[in-house]
């Protein structure tokens, strides 16, 4: 891809993310008073202890050092893709969206969650963020692997145990609803889409299978030599590393060479690669 047309493709991706946010923001969590999470939240409590502090001055101050440290531990491309995504949510959040209108609390909760966290996952599908929450939660899976919506529900539990005392009990386990179903959608969309299988192969025909798996599926094989615990029989074991959408095809393969090939096919977190790695791009 061009470096114009990456440019454009992130830049539409931050705009997709950043406009699914705003509406979530617009149409459900301040018609239905519902608690900031992020460091919107933090600014907020903050000009609760200290009314001369403004929310929105709070909440720049506390963008500095983030800014600063996505810079360090991150990189160059992503601060100034990270600045244009903010500005771009700023932007998006002055469009009058329309409320929605759902009675039940517990469902406006879920509904802003699924909203809040596809959007944010998609605006984090690029190469930057939206400042605040997003910049820690990425130098947090940089340096600890600890993935972006487990990040964002830790802090925002955190904060909200924090501001107890200044939020009705019923309001505060509502937000906590929309914080965890956000935080499950940011994982599914921003690591979902790219989740990688690893599968291990026991077969007498390994050979054929692994020329199968080369040819047929273009993935790399790694031959393992084993041994039965209980035989001492010397085996040979295929590993090999597949993304999501490809198991199925891949089983089917694996079937239609060796019916009786025993299989087993395990969850990755993270796969470093050139050619079926699925790390962060950030």
């Amino acid at each position: 891809m061009g470096n114009s047309r990456k440019i454009i493709w992130n830049i539409v991706l931050m705009t997709l993310g950043s406009v699914v946010c705003a509406a979530a923001v617009k149409s459900i969590l301040l018609p239905k008073q519902f608690l900031a999470g992020g460091f919107t939240g933090l600014a907020m409590l903050i000009h609760y202890l200290l009314p001369i502090v403004p929310v929105g001055v709070a909440y720049f101050l506390l963008n500095i050092p983030l800014f600063i440290f996505g810079w360090m531990f991150v990189g160059r491309r992503f601060f100034l893709y990270s600045i244009a995504g903010m500005l771009i949510y700023s932007l998006a959040v002055l469009i009058p969206f329309p409320e929605i209108t759902i009675a039940d609390r517990l469902l406006n909760a879920l509904t802003a969650g699924i909203i809040t966290g596809v959007g944010s996952g998609i605006l984090l599908r690029s190469l930057g963020s939206a400042g605040g929450m997003d910049i820690l939660a990425i130098i947090v899976l940089k340096k600890f692997s600890v993935r972006i919506g487990t990040t964002s529900l830790v802090f925002n539990v955190i904060l909200m145990l924090t501001a107890i005392s200044r939020i009705q009990l019923e309001m505060m386990l509502y937000t906590l609803i929309y914080i965890f179903v956000s935080a499950y959608f940011i994982n599914l969309v921003v690591m979902g889409l790219s989740q990688r299988k690893a599968v291990m192969i026991i077969s007498e025909h390994w050979q054929a299978i692994s020329r199968e798996i080369m040819t047929r599926m273009e993935r790399g094989v790694t031959v393992i030599h084993g041994e039965g615990g209980y035989s001492g029989k010397q085996r040979k074991i295929l590993y090999s590393v597949i993304p999501f959408q490809e198991l199925a095809r891949f089983k089917r393969l694996i079937h239609d060479v060796d019916p009786e090939a025993f299989v087993v096919i395990t969850e990755t977190l993270e796969v470093m690669g050139q050619r079926i790695g699925n790390q962060p791009h950030w």
